[in-house]
């Protein structure tokens, strides 16, 4: 899911359809047990894979009120008989309110049973899973879908799934071309793969668009590098923000400058024509001065030749 609307978006187109449970939630009724002494048989397999698809589920059911998904606690299926339990690896109930959560799961109290029951083989409960809960789950209880998955790569391979039919026979559910299951109680499809880091065939939902149902580990990694990416395009935009008003300035700048040179240009010109008219202004007046001086030389001539004239002629 490639962001917070889209995944609404899908939230609210691929959501089942169900009616309400008959019941209410029940947090806990007096006289049936909701832990056993038992440990935990199955190893980190089991763990990390029941964990996976119970975090998956939570995110993506997160948003509907009367969708319920447990795991690993007891389930009464029969009204006073306590030998009528099951512990089921994680399982959702259409219908059931999400809140409060549970101590156990009484049906006849919610009004509702598990839609959709998902089983992860170990060692300790593998044949079981593959025959007696089948009956249990989907005869006896009522349960619509069941799985069985082998998340441990040092066994076989083994991913099945049964549901009830119209006349209520039990079916086992066709694989799709990929080797994955499709529940259609829940809308979504199912189907492993490696997960190298952690070494096992990791189950896992999707739409039926094939849009992967994230973790919240993964979508906290999707945001964190979403952020990061924003971050860097912010510090992107930001540098070519800077780049684009270093260019201005320096385009001011030179801009400047050319008006500076285009006045001291047209400064320098305006001096030199002043100095051409100057000069040009001295020689007319130099030449203007030669012409007096030779009017006036030409002048004395003429008059001692006049006066040397009246000497001869009184002698």
């Amino acid at each position: 899911m490639n962001t917070l609307n889209d995944f609404e978006l899908k939230q609210r187109k691929y959501m089942p359809v169900f009616p309400k449970a008959s019941g209410k939630p029940t947090t806990y009724i007096e006289g049936y047990p909701y832990e056993d002494d038992e440990p935990m048989p199955a190893g980190e397999f089991h763990g990390m894979q029941m964990h996976s698809l119970f975090d998956q589920f939570l995110r993506y059911f997160q948003a509907h009120p009367y969708i319920h998904v447990g795991m690993d606690n007891f389930i009464y299926y029969r009204e006073g008989d306590i030998r009528k339990v099951v512990a089921p690896d994680v399982f959702v109930a259409l219908g059931a309110a999400k809140l409060p959560l549970r101590r156990s799961f009484y049906t006849w109290a919610e009004g509702a049973v598990p839609t959709a029951v998902f089983e992860f083989l170990s060692d300790t409960t593998a044949s079981e899973d593959r025959h007696e809960k089948i009956e249990v789950y989907l005869r006896d209880m009522g349960v619509a879908e069941y799985f069985i998955h082998q998340p441990n790569m040092n066994r076989p391979i083994e991913f099945r799934g049964w549901r009830r039919d119209a006349l209520g026979d039990i079916v086992e559910i066709e694989e799709e071309a990929d080797d994955g299951l499709f529940s259609a109680s829940l809308n979504l499809y199912f189907r492993w793969e490696l997960h190298e880091a952690w070494e096992l065939r990791l189950l896992r939902p999707y739409l039926p668009d094939g849009t992967a149902i994230t973790t919240s580990l993964e979508e906290h990694h999707l945001r964190v590098a979403a952020e990061e990416l924003l971050a860097g395009e912010a510090e992107q935009r930001q540098a070519a923000e800077r780049r684009v008003r270093e260019e201005a300035e320096q385009r001011q700048a030179a801009e400047s400058r050319a008006r500076e040179e285009a006045e001291q240009r047209q400064a320098a010109e305006s001096r030199a024509r002043e100095e051409a008219e100057q000069r040009q202004a001295a020689e007319s007046r130099a030449r203007e001065e030669a012409e007096r001086r030779l009017a006036i030389e030409a002048e004395l001539e003429r008059l001692r030749a006049h006066l040397a004239n009246s000497e001869n002629e009184s002698e």
